[in-house]
């Protein structure tokens, strides 16, 4: 083949040599560059091995052209034919030339093929070194299209492996699916549902409907406002949907994932029709993925043989109303006395709102929670502004507006429900537990499939209790006391076996309302667990004798004024224990101690270092009450100031039954169908738990664990099961004092609402409420008189001769202590004070030295406690004054009530403190506090000064805060009162100079002291002091003359000070009325002006 060349050469195309082809040399560059590395020569499939040519074959080196100069060198190689020199593009490659053929025979155009790569490349000659080639651009255009191409084909694969994977899960699933048949045929069959007592009687039985309320009656009877209320509420894509809502279902999945828990079903009303009349109970009970495919498959098989007419009339017929209505014939007959084609708008709307939980929006025993719902059904009509409804009789459209939603809602609210009576017997606890299985199973499978539920009532204790709430009630009705209830559960197992909603089920008023259920305000009776998460919050600081100060103290929030909690006696108590005030329930003391744990929540420590902890209401919701939702309750919370139902107070004060173990109220044991079949079983205990059956009532996460400490579960027991301690409340002979061991507290709302008592042992925990269900109050009626008589009877009876004591843990031990200070007694602490009470042994008591008395050494400049670094700003001799018998209260309201209010003053005096109290210091005083700088130089120490102007000098001043400094002079070395020099001076004398020029020449001769003393800016002073002398010179006798003729000789005049015209000192007077003696002088002396103040030393206190 001819050798072909080009001038021009695309540098993107490496050109690679065919087979007979000569291979070109390159050219040897002028400069040498480091060897390449042996294990990386370039290779080209499928030619052989490069092989280094003979000598005799390469011929001589000549000189580099300027193309080739400074190009490596590129070699191939093709035995046996010779290399020769070619020029080199800069790439490494020939450079090649292109000619124009003529056109041959075949009219053919060669080219040289650029495009193939090279078949083999020579090792390198030494020195030289190979270039990497340049990766060629991707060609995206046809890149792109590849991934097209495939792109498609990969969809085509998944949506054909999805279509077969759905139809292979379908056929799977549908092979067992229960047949849907004529769902007529299905309706019509009715099992009656049983409910049992614990001993095995029968309370309640759900009849066939077709002996009570029930008739069937065509779509074109029904109201279409009730159709449309229905379509609304239920299924508002029903004329569209397959039977099943797909967005719907991927929105509850979302949901259920967001809340780690199943709270949305998505179901249609075709779904729901085949939980009610296809499914069994057992699998419509189930809340599993599969039972929703399954479900969804059959709505789906519904959807595809009946159509949407027949369906709505079906579900309008079947479907439960409440009240033993089946079907909207008779649920319009039941509540409105109607046929259903002549509901109205706001009966409509009322009617389609109970299907979801009968139990629950029950009118005559929920009216409030019923009207809500309805609420909720007019908000959805509206939204929608018109709904059309594609009937087979012909379209029809019902429009509701937000004003006929409010004319709807206002016409419900004033009209009169009148309750059909009830067969059952105790029929609160009947429907309590209907609205468990509701929640638990499908609200209208329940009541056709011939489910037996056996529940955990107790009759004969039930009997009792309703007994005993009736009879104390109408006792209470010259108070205006209407309603009683009552709920008492075993806490091993939570088990309830009494409950009382109402001292009368059948009266008209509100006899049917189960106030076991409604949310109340508790009244004191939620102080004990305020108490005991401090106990818990932080060990060894709270604990029965905690000392707190039952004072007036207001409580600012800093937007409202101040709360000031009084207590129920109008009386203030002064230091009182935890246990005495939690015993005797007063509520100054619970105000300050839900102060210190928090409503919500507190941060203990500052910086990184700061730790949050849960306040009263996140540890109340772990014991079990789920209704403090608000956001704005305040520190009026531990007096009842939120609202709690007895159901759950009782399961919260399970707690402390059970030694600190979070109890779960269980009604139901076990259900079964009419087979037998156990469909679920309640477990008692966590070790019981199991898949199959599961539980009827599922249990919370943290059921039987832990959720307060042993100890302080113990120690609360302790204190409300101590009669002694509550006497000075509620007397020795209460009805909280039973014939054995128990522990109880009453609680009394504002205006006497409410009443509560609530109390257990080991064995039984039962709460009462008194009062009225329409909030009215009472007269003169408190949780001891009107609630705690119930409590007293169901508790005697219930637990005669049988009642089991509390244990002591063996981590509680005993100790004295000081009953005012909550510490061990010091030597001060008098005996009647001194009391033996309980503590968790890592929870001992304060030691002595925090006692009410103490005694020790204060700076008085820094008031705070001596120590050796700050003593070295005294004198030697002033550090033994400074020791002081002080009262140790840091709380500013108790200090204020001891100081100002005369019940306050008089409780000192009888502990032997006396005005001006000295406050025991917080701390010790340290190198950093505010010290004085003080001295005197002149007059110096012991030094013997005539009287005159006296000059003093030396320092006073202070480190920090320094106010001012005065100084003063006594007549002695040991003064009990003191005299004026100089007084307020404002101007710091850091360094010794003079202090001031006193005009001492009317002081009398003898011992004087003079002192400076600083005083700073927080009340605190410190002072120097130095003695001396003061001698007036004695005047020379005068001779006698002798007979002798020797001159008289006349005595020198002494100088002696003349009166002189300085201006007197300030007309005060000394601390004392001590006589002065009188000068020589016209010098006036010291008056009787009591001095600054100063550090007083209070009487020490005696045993």
């Amino acid at each position: 083949m001819t050798n072909l060349s080009s001038e021009a050469h695309e540098p993107e195309k490496e050109p690679a040599p065919a087979t007979g082809q000569n291979i070109p040399k390159a050219v040897e560059p002028e400069k040498e560059t480091p060897p390449a590395q042996p294990d990386q020569p370039a290779k080209a499939a499928p030619a052989p091995e490069p092989a280094q040519p003979p000598e005799s074959l390469t011929p001589p080196q000549t000189p580099p052209t300027p193309e080739s100069e400074s190009k490596p060198e590129l070699a191939t190689q093709t035995a046996p034919a010779l290399r020769r020199d070619v020029p080199i593009d800069e790439y490494g490659m020939p450079k090649i030339k292109r000619v124009t053929l003529p056109p041959d025979s075949a009219a053919t155009r060669v080219s040289y093929p650029v495009n193939e790569p090279v078949a083999t490349i020579a090792a390198p000659a030494s020195g030289i070194t190979k270039q990497t080639r340049r990766k060629p651009p991707t060609n995206w255009p046809k890149l792109l299209g590849r991934v097209f191409t495939y792109g498609i084909f990969f969809v085509v694969a998944a949506v054909i492996v999805g279509v077969v994977s759905a139809a292979g899960l379908y056929f799977y699933l549908a092979r067992d699916l229960p047949p849907i048949g004529d769902l007529r045929e299905r309706a019509s069959q009715f099992e009656t549902a049983r409910i049992y007592d614990s001993k095995g009687n029968v309370l309640y039985e759900l009849n066939d409907p077709q002996t009570g309320r029930r008739t069937y009656v065509p779509l074109e009877n029904i109201s279409p406002e009730l159709v449309a209320a229905t379509i609304a509420t239920e299924d508002q894509d029903f004329y569209n949907n397959p039977g099943f809502d797909p967005i719907g279902i991927l929105r509850a999945i979302w949901q259920n994932l967001q809340a780690g828990d199943t709270v949305s079903g998505a179901s249609t009303i075709t779904q729901q029709l085949v939980r009610a009349l296809v499914l069994s109970p057992e699998e419509a009970a189930q809340r599993t993925s599969l039972r929703k495919i399954r479900e969804i498959i059959l709505a789906a098989e519904i959807t595809r043989r009946y159509s949407k007419d027949e369906i709505l009339e079906l579900y309008l017929n079947e479907i439960y109303y409440g009240n033993l209505a089946y079907g909207i014939e008779a649920a319009a007959r039941t509540y409105f006395s109607k046929s259903a084609s002549t509901l109205t708008l706001e009966e409509a709307a009322f009617l389609a709102g109970l299907p979801q939980t009968p139990a629950v929006y029950d009118v005559y025993t929920n009216k409030e929670v019923t009207l809500a719902r309805t609420q909720q059904v007019f908000q959805r009509l509206v939204t929608e502004e018109c709904i059309e409804l594609k009937l087979e009789t012909g379209a029809k459209e019902v429009c509701v507006n937000a004003q006929q939603a409010i004319d709807g809602l206002v016409s419900l609210r004033n009209r009169e429900f009148t309750p059909p009576r009830s067969t059952a017997q105790f029929p609160h606890w009947v429907n309590y537990v209907r609205q468990i299985v509701e929640a638990s199973f499908d609200s209208q499978s329940l009541y056709r499939n011939g489910l037996n539920i056996y529940t955990t009532l107790d009759p004969d204790l039930q009997a009792m209790a309703e007994r005993a709430v009736a009879e104390q009630v109408a006792s209470l009705a010259d108070r205006n006391v209407t309603n009683g209830a009552l709920v008492a559960l075993r806490p091993s197992t939570g088990e309830i076996v009494a409950m009382v909603g109402s001292d009368n089920y059948d009266d008209p008023v509100d006899g049917q309302i189960n106030m076991a259920l409604r949310p109340r305000q508790p009244g004191s009776s939620i102080k004990p667990f305020t108490y005991a998460l401090a106990f818990d919050r932080n060990p060894g600081a709270w604990n029965p004798a905690t000392v707190l100060w039952d004072v007036p103290t207001e409580f600012p929030d800093g937007a409202n004024p101040p709360y000031v909690p009084r207590n129920y006696d109008e009386r203030f108590h002064g230091p009182t224990s935890i246990r005495l005030a939690l015993a005797n329930s007063y509520n100054i003391p619970a105000v300050k101690a839900l102060e210190y744990v928090g409503v919500y929540g507190t941060v203990v420590g500052e910086g990184p270092t700061a730790v949050g902890r849960a306040g009263l209401v996140p540890f109340l919701q772990t014991l079990g009450v789920t209704t403090l939702t608000r956001q704005d309750y305040g520190l009026a919370l531990t007096l009842g100031g939120g609202e709690i139902p007895l159901v759950e107070m009782v399961e919260a004060y399970g707690a402390f039954a059970t030694g600190g173990k979070r109890v779960w109220p269980i009604a139901i044991r076990q259900i079964t169908d009419r087979t037998g079949k156990i469909i679920c079983e309640q477990p008692l205990a966590p070790d019981q738990v199991k898949a199959d059956p599961p539980p009827c009532q599922p249990t919370p996460t943290n059921w039987n664990q832990l959720v307060l400490s042993p100890e302080s579960a113990y120690l609360i027991s302790d204190i409300l099961s101590d009669n002694e301690a509550r006497t000075p409340a509620f007397g020795p002979n209460s009805d909280l004092q039973l014939s054995f061991q128990a522990a109880v507290k009453t609680g009394t709302t504002n205006d006497y609402r409410d009443n509560w008592t609530v109390g257990y042992t080991p064995d039984l925990v039962a709460g009462v409420w008194v009062g009225n269900a329409d909030f009215t109050p009472m007269e003169r009626t408190t949780g001891l008189t009107g609630a705690a008589p119930i409590w007293k009877v169901f508790m005697e009876t219930a637990l005669a001769g049988r009642a089991t004591p509390f244990a002591r843990p063996t981590t509680i031990v005993e100790r004295a202590v000081c009953s005012v200070s909550g510490a061990e007694p010091s030597e001060f602490c008098p005996v009647e004070f001194r009391r033996v009470e309980r503590f968790a042994a890592d929870r001992l008591p304060p030691t002595s030295d925090k006692d009410l008395w103490r005694k020790g050494y204060i700076d008085p400049f820094t008031n705070l406690w001596q120590t050796a670094e700050c003593a070295q700003a005294y004198q030697n001799d002033l550090l033994f004054t400074q020791e002081r018998a002080v009262i140790q209260v840091s709380d500013a309201w108790a200090r204020k009530w001891l100081v100002e209010n005369p019940d306050g003053q008089a409780w000192a005096a009888r502990l032997g403190f006396f005005t001006p109290i000295v406050w025991a210091p917080e701390r010790e005083c340290k190198l950093d506090d505010p010290r004085p700088i003080l001295s005197l130089v002149s007059p110096s120490e012991g030094a013997v000064l005539q009287p005159g102007q006296i000059q003093i000098v030396g320092q006073a001043a202070a480190t920090k805060d320094f106010d001012r400094y005065v100084i003063e002079y006594g007549l002695s070395h040991d003064p009990i009162g003191w005299g004026l020099v100089q007084g307020d001076t404002r101007t710091a004398v850091t360094d010794t100079g003079l202090l001031a020029n006193w005009d001492a020449g009317g002081l009398p001769d003898g011992p004087v002291t003079v002192r400076v003393i600083v005083y700073n800016t927080l009340g605190g002073s410190a002072e120097y002091r130095v003695k001396f002398m003061v001698e007036r010179p004695t005047p020379t006798p005068t001779l006698t003359p002798t007979v002798t003729a020797t001159p008289t000789i006349t005595p020198t005049p002494t100088n002696t000070l003349p009166a002189t015209s300085t201006p007197t000192p300030t007309a005060t007077l000394p601390a004392t009325a001590t006589p002065t003696p009188e000068p020589a002088t016209s010098t006036p002396t010291p008056t009787d002006t009591p001095p600054p103040p100063t550090p007083t030393e209070t009487a020490t206190p005696t045993s």
